[in-house]
């Protein structure tokens, strides 16, 4: 480990034990709190530095970007505090929680292979908007998840339909990007794209980092799924779509 990564480390520590300290929360655990901290505040300013200006670029540039980026960042924030509330808040053993993840994977395959047949059959924009707006309704049943195999079922229902959709809006998104840059900026959009994804993650994992330590990881993730019900808003219109295809 170099030294920007011990002093990354150091400063979420510090980070950390400053929240508790303020809001004299037990919930998430010392050895868990500082790897998590470290983590975000690590991840948050290399992407940042980088990414800054692209980040803002892509948001401005259109709205269906800013829809999936605003998902993504949203998903991958909860995703931790999913981990321990199953795995130390309802006590799930390792295998269950590898279980109810690894199973739902293979329908985001069928969801994919799909995507062209729909695109051909109901057009595009219907195909994008009604996966989109799907797979912003799943997440929010993950904060009402209970213990044992009424857990893992709810669990694997919501991943299933969460993978389905996206397997789905996935390809259908891609095409809609790579047909509306121009060829000749393609490279520079794709890594806008990668870097703008990976400030909005990193950014929102510390928030909801902080937020849990507030709140509790139950409350930050019913949060993160009411906000994610929103961001339907955030899609393509139909006319854009149409400006775009002309």
């Amino acid at each position: 480990m170099g030294r920007r990564e011990r002093e990354a480390v150091a400063r979420g520590a510090r980070l950390y034990e400053a929240a508790r300290a303020v809001v004299g929360a037990r919930g998430l655990g010392r050895r868990f709190g500082r790897l998590w901290a470290a983590y975000a505040v690590s991840a948050f300013g290399t992407s940042l530095g980088f990414g800054a200006f692209p980040l803002m670029a892509i948001l401005v540039l259109h709205s269906g970007p800013a829809h999936a980026i605003a998902v993504n960042g949203l998903i991958m924030a909860s995703e931790p505090l999913l981990a321990l509330l199953l795995l130390r808040g309802l006590g799930f053993a390792p295998w269950q929680y590898g279980l109810v993840f690894a199973l739902p994977c293979i329908v985001g395959l069928v969801g994919s292979r799909l995507a062209p047949r729909l695109v051909a059959r109901y057009g595009r924009h219907r195909v994008l908007r009604t996966a989109g707006a799907l797979r912003a309704c799943w997440p929010l049943g993950l904060a009402f998840v209970p213990s044992g195999i009424p857990g893992m079922v709810l669990v694997i229902t919501v991943q299933f339909g969460l993978v389905a959709c996206c397997g789905l809006f996935n390809p259908v998104l891609a095409t809609y990007r790579l047909t509306h840059v121009d060829p000749g900026r393609l490279a520079r959009t794709q890594a806008a794209w990668a870097i703008s994804s990976s400030v909005t993650i990193a950014a929102l994992t510390a928030g909801w980092g902080v937020l849990a330590v507030v709140t509790g990881p139950r409350t930050a993730i019913a949060a993160a799924g009411v906000l994610l019900l929103a961001t339907p808003l955030l899609l393509p219109r139909e006319k854009q779509l149409s400006c775009d295809a002309r």
